[in-house]
Parts: structure tokens; sequence; C-alpha cells
């Protein structure tokens, strides 16, 4: 257990693991085990969660944003009372708001579930084979599997992540054009997160 007295900034909790940065984006791998409690931390920036787990099974991926940290910080702790592991990937952004539509990706179907002006969202389900079309995104996005099954992330160019469980990702930096397939024998469902980013 963490002393609950002392407060950290989110960046600086340790059961939210920084696992990749790019600029003023994180990735967060958040991991509490039963029994055990965050430090009472500081949320000071928009955030995305793609939830994998609570104490009492897998979350079906849901996601979920807060961008009301931009202009009050909130203070809390978190508690895992088990039997097993919470876990969340999220996603984020320090960089300034971006506006409007015209930096969505093209070949997605549909709306993002999420849209501010920091953060987006595509939950996307595929069956076994199934693949999405090649995808061109502005902002660097983030491709979380939330479901059982195998994945191939694979880049243009032909470089491919597997990904072979829930909570696994692959980073794709800003312009990048990729699709993903499901190549298990399962129905497979992910969420391709993006960091609004003003272009350079």
């Amino acid at each position: 257990m963490g002393d609950p007295n002392r407060i950290v900034q989110i960046l600086q909790e340790p059961r939210h693991r920084q696992v990749h940065r790019d600029g003023d984006i994180y990735v967060l791998d958040i991991q509490i085990n039963p029994g055990d409690m965050t430090l009472q931390h500081t949320h000071d920036a928009p955030i995305l969660y793609n939830f994998i787990s609570s104490g009492s099974g897998p979350s079906g991926g849901r996601i979920s944003s807060n961008t009301d940290y931009v202009t009050k910080k909130f203070t809390h702790q978190v508690s895992n009372e088990g039997p097993g592991l919470f876990r969340i990937i999220a996603l984020t952004n320090y960089g300034p708001p971006v506006t409007g539509k015209s930096d969505r990706p093209s070949g997605l179907e549909g709306d993002p579930q999420i849209e501010n002006d920091w953060l987006r969202a595509y939950p996307v389900s595929l069956a076994p084979g199934q693949s999405t079309q090649m995808q061109s995104h502005v902002n660097p996005s983030l491709v979380v599997q939330v479901s059982d099954g195998t994945v191939h992330v694979t880049r243009e160019d032909g470089i491919t992540n597997e990904l072979t469980a829930m909570g696994q990702w692959a980073w794709r930096n800003e312009g990048a054009k990729y699709q993903v397939r499901n190549v298990g024998t399962v129905p497979v469902k992910i969420v391709i997160n993006e960091a609004r980013r003003t272009p350079h």
C-alpha cells in the first residue's frame, strides 16, 4: 500500500506505467493487483481509457474519455478488491486542443465513438479472416486489443505487429497507413485510438 497522504501527478504514479511517449502524448498501462491501491494521484490532462479488465473479469472493450481535467485537476485513489487484475490501457494528450474534423482518418467506417479536441476512439469488431480497409491517419494512433484473439497490424510497407491477447497494443506514428486483420479463429475486438495533434 502507498502512503495515503502522498499525492503524485498521474505520470509519477507507479501503477500508471508509461509504456510509450511521443512528445506530449503518453500511453499508460494501468495495472492494479488484487488487494492493492494506487497512490493519490492528480489528473491534469485529457485522457482516453481502454478498459481491459476489472477485478471481477474482462471489461468487454468499454471505452471512455475525460477532458474536464484540463480546467479542473482531479485527485483520487483507486483500489482493486479483486479477485482478478484491474487493467486499463490509457492514452493521455498534454498537447493543445485541435478543433474540427478535417484531421479524421480515412479508411475507417462510421463516426468515432469518442471524439473531443484531444482524442478519438473507433471500436472495431472483426470476424475471423476479416480486415479493416487500409487506413490513413493524420494523427498518431494506438491500436488496442480488448478481447481474446490474434490480430495483425500491418503497415503499407508490410511490417507487422502481432497482437495475441487482451491489453496488447501497437503504436503508429502520425501519417501512418495500415490495416488490421483478424488472423485467429474467434471474433476479436480492437479500439483504434488517436491523439490529435496540430500538424508540424
